[in-house]
């Protein structure tokens, strides 16, 4: 069980679009100067976003990407479900096949432990994120 750079990025540029989009639509190319993810990588993240409709986009000159809806109703969980990132504690995927065909001594175990995650996941949407980040004191720096 992994959680890859996918989902990580995923999570990155739509908290930064988050917080950011009050200003217009953001750029992929401000996302990727601001949190170091290669451009070529967030168009990638950014069309499976856009396919399900956790962002929209808006071409030409101002153009960029928004959220499709409010902070609040996206869950972090349907951002890493979206990019195709799958967080399973299990071996045999859910398919309980795990030893030898059958399924093996551990198996819930580590099937409620991938239920728990993903509720986990679900619970935490960007708003809440979003206001975390606020609440952080930036450091400060002397010159």
């Amino acid at each position: 069980m992994k959680l890859t750079s996918k989902g990580r990025y995923a999570v990155t540029a739509m908290i930064d679009i988050a917080l950011n989009q009050s200003n217009g639509p953001i750029t992929l190319a401000l996302i990727s100067e601001r949190q170091g993810i290669s451009l070529s990588y967030l168009e990638q993240l950014f069309a499976k976003l856009k396919k399900a409709d956790l962002v929209s986009s808006a071409r030409g000159p101002g153009g960029g990407y928004r959220l499709s809806r409010p902070a609040e109703e996206i869950s972090i969980s349907q951002i890493i479900h979206a990019v195709d990132e799958i967080i399973d504690a299990r071996k045999c995927a859910g398919k309980a096949n795990c030893h030898g065909g059958e399924q093996c001594l551990s198996h819930e175990l580590w099937n409620d432990l991938s239920v728990l995650i993903d509720s986990f996941l679900k619970d935490i949407n960007l708003q809440s994120l979003m206001d975390r980040e606020r609440e952080v004191p930036k450091e400060v720096k002397f010159g």
